[in-house]
């Protein structure tokens, strides 16, 4: 049968759908509100609900049922005007450093007190290294259309994109998702590691990325991406694979997708598996998903090891120094070690997660609840399980309102606490802490 590519399959790369017409179009999302944490004060939130953003996107019909297609997207923090959130929760992330409080004290033992005010003194400057307070938790790198920067062609058989785009595995998880990718009820608030933003449990955007998308009049679809050097939403990938299938017909949504990253030595980083979706009955839309991770090669790895190498060794040796150069060195290669050892082993992610919801139209508003639980598979065993409830009222066909309350109940190490579209909540202020968020804000759509 042939297929007929629709403009409307490429919308998930979009805030909005692509125009059919010759034509370039301004557009955004201008969403905040207020936040209360669980042990935070009260404060003022950008893209609660969804990112805040600004974007430019256009499509040139060229004839024979081919079009030329661009779509550039810029975040935009209305609280601070900047493009660089930081994360909600001002409490300190401690997955990352177990186990090297213990391996620091051995390693200085023959040093008796002085060894053991050292090897304090080295974990929280780790620590402080690791999460620097008030820097940015989502693009570090400070790039303007961090969101999507994307060219394209639609042809009769299919789009061809290239540049920055969503990864099919992240499309179909959004999809899937009771409260779409934002408040503090996001599934997605409790899918990465128990070590938090730092181990991301999904690729979201992958750059450097070449992108075929199509589907069916049956509402069958199916999507390709691939990456190079450079690849991945930081760009550390060496390489980086993605593939969805999708159904969106008959009051259904529903899609299967599967990731696939490799860091700079081409090793199999995250890997992730997501199947889900939604379905439509009259007044409701239940939802559904299930999304796997697992990553045993952290490509962030390589950024811990040159900070410490670089940021911490030296000072290091500077305080081991009066010992002798061999004792020195000696040390200083035991805490090294330590150090290594711990941090591969905790950027680990082996975790599953489950998400069942639903909406229910009320009025020019709908209620919206869902439960999740995060299955962590290692030997941590950090599960988290997240209850929120929420209802979203239009006030115009471009303006809403909104509410939400949310719970997580962790255990053992993991420290999930509730955050938003825009901006990872962060942390809670002890390990296996019950936390709760609850928000209220306003989203309008330009």
């Amino acid at each position: 049968m042939k297929t007929k590519f629709i403009a409307a399959a490429i919308a998930t790369c979009f805030a909005l759908p692509v125009m059919a017409q010759s034509s370039v179009t301004v557009y955004g999302i201008a969403d905040a509100g207020l936040m209360k944490q669980s042990g935070q004060t009260l404060r003022v939130v950008s893209g609660i609900a969804d990112g805040s953003r600004i974007g430019f996107r256009g499509t040139e019909d060229i004839g024979g049922g081919y079009k030329a297609i661009f779509n550039l997207e810029a975040r935009v923090e209305l609280d601070t005007g900047s493009q660089k959130p930081t994360l909600l929760s001002d409490e300190q992330g401690l997955y990352l450093t177990r186990g090297m409080g213990a391996g620091f004290s051995t390693v200085l033992t023959p040093l008796g007190a002085t060894g053991g005010a050292l090897s304090a003194g080295l974990l929280q400057q780790i620590r402080s290294g690791l999460q620097v307070r008030g820097s940015a938790a989502v693009n570090p790198e400070g790039a303007i259309f961090d969101r999507t920067a994307m060219v394209g062609l639609i042809t009769p058989g299919g789009a061809i994109l290239l540049g920055r785009m969503y990864t099919p595995g992240y499309e179909v998880f959004a999809a899937a998702d009771v409260f779409e990718s934002g408040t503090a009820g996001t599934w997605g608030g409790i899918t990465g590691g128990a070590a938090g933003f730092t181990s991301l449990g999904a690729d979201i955007r992958s750059q450097k990325s070449i992108q075929y998308r199509i589907v069916t009049p049956t509402g069958i679809g199916a999507s390709l991406m691939y990456g190079g050097k450079q690849s991945g939403y930081l760009g550390r990938y060496n390489k980086f694979m993605g593939a969805a299938v999708t159904y969106k017909a008959n009051n259904l949504d529903v899609g299967l997708a599967h990731n696939r990253g490799y860091d700079q030595s081409d090793r199999v980083s995250l890997v992730t598996t997501t199947v889900g979706g939604s379905y439509t009955m009259d007044a409701f839309k239940f939802f559904a998903g299930y999304h796997d991770q697992r990553n045993r090669n952290s490509v962030l790895l390589a950024d811990y090891t040159a900070a410490y190498n670089g940021a911490i060794a030296p000072g290091v040796a500077a305080q081991l120094a009066p010992l002798g150069a061999a004792t020195a060195t000696a040390l200083g290669n035991g805490l090294r070690n330590v150090f290594l050892t711990n941090i591969a082993r905790n950027s680990q992610v082996d975790a599953a997660s489950y998400q069942v919801g639903l909406h229910y139209r009320v009025g020019a508003g709908r209620v919206m609840a869902s439960v999740a639980h995060q299955n962590d598979r290692t030997a941590s065993d950090s599960d988290a399980n997240l209850y929120a409830i929420g209802y979203d009222y239009n006030l115009s066909k471009r303006t809403d309102i909104y509410s939400v309350v949310a719970m997580i109940k962790n255990r053992n190490e993991a420290q999930y606490i509730p955050g938003a579209a825009g901006s990872p909540g962060g942390f809670t202020k002890t390990p296996g802490d019950t936390t709760r968020g609850v928000q209220v804000g306003i989203r309008h759509r330009f």
